[in-house]
């Protein structure tokens, strides 16, 4: 079994694609050409379709593509928008103009209980954030973000131990449709928000609405796992009051002592899944070496660090940033295994968690102060 396992892994997370021989420099180009590839299937994939010509817009593909292509386009001194980002954005546009036209993703019917609510009130916070942070950089909130912003607020929770934030699509995926991804959605609108231009946090109308999201987060951060808590860590950056010093110091400690010896991090780590079957998955990764970090968790925690006020010479960030550096794949993405059992990385459905890393990575890499050295990182622990 010991060596059928081993002559059967997956080539995307080989040894040898991963060694220090990879380039330490990556590639905004290749990064452009793969999640612009990736968006096309996912447009052209009929379970993304909707009505009117609209798709459904993916926590793991569609959204990461959204905030990271206008980055990307700048780097690389694009005039023209891609024609699939051009697309994917129509598509949002349309939906929040039309809103109350607009059929939800799922539905009670179809899929379950409380799936409709739970499906509206998960793609209004999507929109608003996918708005919100396209117009941050223009530096001008236009209407239809405001738009979607409203629809978001006019969903948030009032009452009940979940007052503050918003009901969530839960399929028992983790991490971004299952019983913690409430949280993390409503983390996400908070950056998106505390980084809103023209004042949008403090207006009259919104400052209630923020300190519900505030009082939300915090009353809930100690419980959640440490990737959720990560979220918030980078949503600081932008709305201080989320966490005090302390608490940024032990999350930073906490992160710390999770980095693998090769100086990222593994998604399965920062949100460990209960179950037998989930136990077993990782003892078996466990006791065959495939302990290999990702995208997803070392991008992800590489913005908490940023966002959490860690000192940019901290060893830890540092080899964040340099695994990340050089742990790009030849077609431009970064890898991450699904939390779900989904490992046939040559599918369009196996992919779906390195086009998240994929984006996860270069935020993380655009985040990056322009004055951090060259010098030699050392070894991570």
């Amino acid at each position: 079994m010991w060596r059928a396992t081993a002559s059967h892994r997956p080539a995307s997370i080989a040894p040898s694609t991963l060694s220090s021989a990879t380039p330490a420099r990556w590639s905004a180009q290749e990064a452009a050409r793969y999640l612009d590839t990736r968006e096309q299937w996912w447009q052209a994939w009929p379970g993304s379709h909707r009505e009117e010509g609209t798709i459904c817009i993916s926590c793991h593909t569609a959204v990461p593509y959204a905030i990271v292509r206008p980055i990307l386009r700048k780097d690389l001194g694009e005039t023209k928008i891609a024609d699939p980002e051009r697309f994917l954005m129509d598509s949002v546009e349309k939906r929040v103009g039309r809103w109350q036209e607009m059929i939800p993703f799922y539905s009670d019917e179809s899929n379950g209980p409380d799936k409709t609510a739970q499906s509206h009130a998960t793609e209004a916070v999507l929109n608003a954030v996918i708005l919100a942070s396209r117009d941050t950089r223009l530096g001008k909130l236009r209407p239809i973000a405001r738009t979607a912003l409203e629809q978001a607020w006019a969903l948030q929770e009032v009452r009940g131990e979940n007052a503050g934030g918003w009901k969530w699509q839960d399929f028992h995926l983790a991490p971004w449709e299952s019983g913690e991804s409430a949280y993390q959605g409503a983390a996400m609108l908070a950056l998106a928000v505390g980084s809103a231009p023209e004042g949008y946090a403090h207006e009259p109308g919104v400052r209630e609405h923020m300190e519900r999201l505030v009082n939300y987060l915090r009353r809930g951060y100690s419980e959640q796992p440490l990737m959720s808590q990560l979220y918030v860590s980078w949503a600081s950056s932008k709305v201080p009051d989320l966490l005090n010093a302390s608490e940024k110091r032990e999350l930073i400690r906490k992160t710390e002592n999770l980095e693998e010896r090769d100086g990222g991090w593994r998604l399965v780590v920062l949100n460990k899944q209960p179950g037998f079957r989930n136990f077993l998955k990782e003892a078996w990764k466990q006791l065959n070496q495939q302990r290999v970090s990702d995208g997803v968790a070392t991008g992800l925690v590489v913005l908490a660090m940023e966002g959490g006020g860690a000192n940019k010479q901290d060893p830890a960030l540092r080899h964040g940033i340099e695994w990340l550096e050089r742990h790009q794949d030849a077609d431009g993405k970064w890898h991450c295994s699904s939390l779900n059992g989904n490992d046939d990385f040559d599918s369009g459905v196996g992919r779906f968690m390195s086009d998240a890393a994929t984006g996860y990575a270069v935020l993380a890499l655009d985040n990056v102060p322009k004055d951090v050295d060259e010098a030699d990182l050392g070894s991570p622990r």
